[in-house]
């Protein structure tokens, strides 16, 4: 039986969300053992290979970007900087699982900041379904209680960092392609970590460390093509749900590899933020099927 476009987006979601999952768990084991400068550094080089491979073999490598995508690029960069500094530094002082569940808040955070920046539409059950996904993360963060720790704030600092890097990938033009903008990000990202881990000690990479960062930078590259992939297949709003899957592999991995789970109540604030993106998601496809139908021609 033929597998139909809505299955095969469900499963490229989950291998996408298994691929970046697995990456966080390999960078996680090499905290402590490779400053954290270097490790961005050298997993820079072999995703920037792994992805100029694929991009020129797909000849998007000669395609000359707009002054103003351009500029786009440059903003994107920086925060995926950002990003990636506050996510590993988190990732390395935080159980992943901890980190997961405040990134799934970043759907919520995407909605509100392009109904302030770029004037979606956003309505009031949408709203209070955001509300409602900033207590859940509340209860992750519990600043005050005993357990706090600064490092959740790093967390949050990566959420912002990638709903900047999100609104600003939406003023993309259709001529930019992808895996170039990717390829450059890459390769900016490599540069950038690169000199800033000249300002502190390097250290030998043995053979263990060199298969952890090359295992991790191919299922940083594996996850984005399956994200890229699924964005042509099936309904989206049939897709996306999946990507909540990620948490599921988070609390597995982290439990089997690093012995950590976590307390009651950051279970309870990740369900709620959970349910708020998926509450926020089905909002949104509800919404999109109306505007549709309101478009289409009428039967004569």
């Amino acid at each position: 039986m033929a597998r139909s476009d809505n299955l095969t987006g469900a499963l490229l979601m989950m291998g996408s969300m298994v691929a970046f999952t697995v990456n966080d768990v390999f960078i996680k084991t090499l905290a402590g053992d490779i400053p954290l400068f270097q490790l961005l550094f050298l997993r820079g080089i072999v995703t920037t290979i792994l992805v100029g491979a694929i991009a020129w073999r797909m000849g998007v490598l000669r395609v000359r970007l707009s002054r103003r995508d351009m500029g786009s690029v440059a903003i994107r960069i920086v925060a995926e900087i950002g990003a990636a500094y506050f996510f590993l530094t988190a990732l390395f002082n935080l159980p992943i699982a901890n980190v997961t569940a405040i990134l799934q808040v970043i759907p919520l955070t995407i909605t509100l900041a392009a109904a302030v920046f770029y004037r979606d539409p956003l309505g009031w059950r949408r709203l209070v379904a955001i509300l409602i996904g900033f207590g859940g993360v509340l209860l992750i963060v519990r600043p005050g209680a005993d357990d706090f720790t600064v490092y959740s704030f790093y967390a949050l600092a990566a959420v912002g960092f990638v709903t900047l890097r999100d609104l600003i990938t939406r003023r993309l033009s259709r001529d930019a392609p992808s895996m170039l903008v990717t390829f450059i990000t890459s390769a900016s990202i490599m540069v950038a970590f690169g000199l800033a881990s000249l300002g502190g000690d390097w250290v030998a990479v043995d053979l263990r460390a060199a298969g952890l960062v090359l295992g991790a930078s191919v299922m940083v590259v594996g996850g984005y093509l399956s994200s890229i992939m699924v964005m042509r297949v099936g309904e989206v709003s049939f897709i996306a749900p999946f990507r909540y899957t990620g948490l599921i592999w988070a609390l597995l991995l982290g439990w089997l590899v690093f012995g950590e789970w976590p307390a009651p109540v950051t279970l309870v604030g990740a369900a709620i933020v959970v349910g708020s993106g998926m509450f926020t998601l089905y909002r949104e496809a509800q919404l999109g099927w109306k505007r549709r139908s309101s478009l289409a021609p009428r039967p004569r």
